[in-house]
Formats: C-alpha cells, structure tokens, sequence
C-alpha cells in the first residue's frame, strides 16, 4: 500500500524488504530463536520460567531495497548503504 500511494516506509521485518518494501530495521530474527533454543533447554532441565532472566534483542538487521528506492524517487545515502546487512538491487 505504501508504495502504491508513493510513500516511503520502514518495517521491521526483513522478509517483506525482499518482497518490495523501501526498508526495514529490526532484530535479528534467526539470534531470536536460537537464544529462545537456550531458554528451552534451561526450562527442560528444571529452570523455573519465572527465575529467568528478560533478555533484549542484541543484533539488529538494517535491509534496503534499492529497486524501490529508485520506484519512488529517492536516493539512499551511500553511508547508509555501507551499514545495511542486506541490500536488494
């Protein structure tokens, strides 16, 4: 919808950049579920949930689609380029 109203957006998953979004940031999902792996395996050995540390997202993915950049009109800054983790031409 935001591209056929020629409205830049950012999301947080990386999947729907592929899928033609402008950008997204957001964490890293495969970090996610391999940290939730070590909270399973601390709970299936006796670990009260409860007792469990509240952990934050420690990496973050930066993804652009260059192709709906230039659908829309602009022009990603090279700096930003140089930091995004995927780039979709």
């Amino acid at each position: 919808m935001s591209a056929k109203a020629k409205l830049p957006a950012i999301w947080v998953d990386r999947q729907i950049v592929q899928d033609g979004a402008l950008m997204s940031y957001g964490a890293d999902r495969a970090d996610l579920f391999r940290r939730a792996a070590g909270y399973v395996d601390r709970i299936l050995k006796g670990a009260k949930p409860a007792e469990l540390p509240v952990e934050q997202p420690t990496q973050y993915v930066l993804a652009i689609n260059l192709k709906t950049a230039n659908a829309l009109g602009i022009t990603i800054p090279k700096a930003l380029l140089l930091q995004a983790n995927h780039v979709v031409q």
